[in-house]
């Protein structure tokens, strides 16, 4: 779990490093919302995974509340990795039929909530053989994150499913950069 997390670390580092500074060759749209991102936190949260690999007991007073800010760390990531995703590509995502709307106005990536930003990755970014697993994936993060909100009953899961995720988030922030354009690649 260690080396997972570490491997998340530097690809989250590689991304705030790079994509903070893309004025020059990216749209200057892009750029200027990439610019003011906060693609150090990506990172601060990336290092704070480590807090989560060695689970309270199950019968300890902070089980459940260390389960659900993991749950809010873990969601914080996948959900910025997507914001990532569509800032990028803005000029893009701006044009498009499906690009999240509020009062007849798109949405830019920084401002879109987590479960819209779910159905759009459902049916513009995931390709078809990812689609039902990875819309099924977030989906189960954004719910066990939602237990934030501590005054109803929530599934949270387990540390061994949270750890499960933090696997797959690696898979998923491979996946995404290396569909990013670079030209120092």
């Amino acid at each position: 779990m260690q080396d997972t997390i570490n491997k998340i670390i530097e690809v989250n580092e590689d991304i705030a490093q790079f994509w903070s500074n893309s004025h020059g060759w990216a749209p200057s749209s892009a750029a200027d919302l990439l610019e003011k991102s906060r693609l150090d936190w990506q990172v601060s949260l990336s290092h704070t995974l480590h807090r989560w690999v060695d689970a309270p007991e199950a019968n300890a007073p902070d089980h459940d509340g260390s389960l659900i800010l993991a749950w809010t760390n873990i969601g914080t990531l996948v959900e910025n990795t997507m914001k990532l995703f569509l800032s990028v590509y803005l000029t893009d995502y701006r044009v498009d039929e499906k690009a999240i709307m509020y009062k007849g106005k798109v949405v830019d990536p920084d401002g879109a909530k987590f479960y819209k930003l779910i159905v759009f990755f459902k049916d513009k970014i995931w390709m078809d053989e990812e689609r039902d697993d990875r819309n099924q994936w977030v989906t189960k993060i954004q719910q066990r994150r939602n237990a934030i909100h501590a005054y109803k009953n929530r599934e949270i899961g387990s540390f061994e499913e949270l750890h499960q995720v933090i696997r797959e988030y690696l898979d998923l922030i491979e996946d995404l950069n290396v569909r990013l354009p670079r030209p120092d690649y």
